[in-house]
């Protein structure tokens, strides 16, 4: 093995050690961009880079089940992409469709026991596709052990127009009333519909650009989800960019956990010493945390702050 492959290798395990025995994201949603690029920069056909980025995908499936990740939602093709040349999307669609019947024949996915949605308008899909993506959902529509989410003919804005015309039509037919919408109703009419898809935990978006391109902004803003933006052509994404990703939750979910012990500590400290039990318990009904973790908390707190320590009986 080479040195940067001993390097790599090194590396990798640093990351996996560091992100081991915490929190993970439950749902992590891909931006995956750069397969044209990273065509182009290696002089090759436009395909290539889609081919290469779909290897890429299927790579991520694997390290998503194994960190316990139960939902990944990837976007496979936007709303925008329908403007590309009728060649390239047909060179797409075609790729797509064979991802779909190789999932539906794919061992891992009936050990995992993974259940595929298409989430977007599959009616401005070719039939050949539609057909693929209905067969994959039907083959594993009652498996529950994880979640692939495939984001295909979808835009944001498009998803929140498509929902408030189902309401204004349920509304009209006298199946749902004005005064009942709640973020819950909006959920429930969202794709692919009655609200299977949970809020967003992470974001990652490769190919340098620090954007989220008009993806799941129900679902991802409203959670104030995580972001990583990372240069890497999706073809090139490897293990450690992912780790670092889930690293990078997992530093917003520690400052957001440390935040509210915080902030409770202090509301408690009106009404004199602050018990730690009291701060333990009050905690756990916030935010899902294990109580080992809400005392390494608040050592923290009480180290780097003389005021903070003097409010909490240990």
């Amino acid at each position: 093995m080479s040195l940067a492959g001993i390097l790599y290798g090194g590396y990798e395990a640093l990351l996996a050690n560091e992100i081991k025995d915490k929190p993970v994201p439950s749902h992590v949603a891909i931006i995956m961009d750069g397969n044209r690029r990273f065509a182009k920069k290696h002089g090759l056909a436009y395909y290539y880079g889609h081919f290469k980025g779909a290897d890429t995908t299927e790579k991520v499936l694997d390290w998503s089940f194994d960190l316990g990740i139960k939902q990944l939602t990837v976007y496979a093709f936007s709303t925008e992409n329908f403007e590309r040349t009728d060649e390239e999307k047909n060179r797409i669609f075609e790729l797509i469709g064979i991802k779909f019947d190789k999932i539906c024949i794919d061992e891992r996915t009936h050990k995992r026991r993974m259940r595929v949605r298409v989430v977007g308008n599959i009616d401005q899909l070719p039939p050949s596709l539609r057909t693929s993506a209905k067969h994959a959902e039907e083959i594993t529509k009652n498996y529950d052990g994880v979640y692939l989410n495939v984001a295909l003919a979808y835009g944001g804005r498009q998803e929140l127009i498509d929902a408030a015309r189902k309401m204004s039509w349920k509304i009209r037919t006298g199946e749902l009333y004005l005064k009942d919408i709640n973020e819950d109703t909006i959920s429930n009419n969202l794709y692919p519909a009655s609200g299977s898809m949970p809020c967003v935990d992470l974001i990652i978006r490769t190919g340098g650009d620090e954007r989220i391109s008009n993806f799941l902004p129900w679902q991802a803003n409203g959670n104030e989800c995580a972001a990583y933006f990372c240069a890497p052509f999706w073809p090139e994404f490897r293990r450690i960019d992912f780790l670092r990703a889930i690293r990078t939750y997992q530093t917003r979910e520690h400052e957001r956990q440390k935040n509210t012990v915080m902030r409770i500590v202090k509301l408690l400290s009106y009404y004199g010493l602050v018990e730690v039990e009291d701060v333990i318990s009050i905690s756990r009904k916030f935010i899902k945390i294990p109580k080992e973790e809400v005392i390494k908390i608040l050592h923290e707190l009480s180290y780097h702050n003389a005021v903070m320590h003097n409010m909490i009986k240990w």
